[in-house]
């Protein structure tokens, strides 16, 4: 049975020490009433045991909100925290390791910088992948060993040539956001923009609104 599409629109990567005193459940329950449509758990400086009961209470934050809870890196740890899927990046576990440890029900997404990464992920089985992170977009300064940044013209030429709907990262706040819709990006996926923001409902609302109101390719 095929996996329903996700909701890409807004998509929130949490990150521990930018959510601060505030936290990532709390910040992550404001965003999603707010708006946010999708979360990934991520916190590489965390153990395996901190990061699953993190990922356990981000869990029930999200309970009955429709919104999937997507593991960074850590795909083992899914089914333990009960969560929709798993991303990866270049240096991960392989998208085949990571969608056998998945199953067929979980969510699978790989994040790409290149066309030749592109290729790559078309070499894939198919069913292996569900959606592309691309970018980094633009300069950013969360991630600090990411990839340098492609410009929205590198990420529009990814759009073009993928089958699988793709989630723009990286630098991006409300004032980019439309032009990543005309790049042809199925959502915005941001760290700071939400997390530490002082008020991240307001935060998240301008998000969405930019979003909502930009016209597509």
């Amino acid at each position: 049975m095929a996996r329903a599409l996700l909701d890409l629109r807004l998509y929130l990567i949490t990150d521990t020490r930018l959510c601060g005193a505030r936290g990532v459940a709390r910040t992550v329950a404001e965003a999603v009433a707010a708006g946010a449509t999708l979360v990934q758990l991520r916190d590489p400086q965390a153990s395996d045991a901190e990061f699953a009961a993190l990922g356990r209470a981000l869990v029930r934050v999200l309970a009955g909100s429709g919104v999937p809870l997507i593991v960074n890196d850590r795909v083992h740890l899914v089914a333990a925290i009960g969560a929709d899927g798993a991303h990866v990046g270049q240096g991960d576990i392989s998208p085949v390791q990571a969608r056998r440890l998945l199953g067929d029900q979980g969510w699978l997404g790989l994040s790409v910088q290149t066309s030749a990464h592109l290729q790559a992920a078309l070499a894939l089985p198919a069913g292996t992948l569900d959606y592309l992170g691309v970018g980094p977009v633009w300069a950013q300064r969360t991630k600090p060993d990411a990839a340098p940044a492609g410009g929205p013209e590198v990420l529009a030429d990814i759009v073009r040539a993928s089958p699988w709907p793709c989630v723009a990262i990286g630098g991006i706040d409300a004032t980019r956001v439309a032009e990543v819709r005309r790049c042809g990006a199925a959502g915005v996926s941001v760290v700071s923009a939400i997390c530490g923001q002082p008020d991240v409902t307001e935060a998240t609302r301008r998000l969405r609104i930019a979003w909502d109101g930009a016209a597509s390719a």
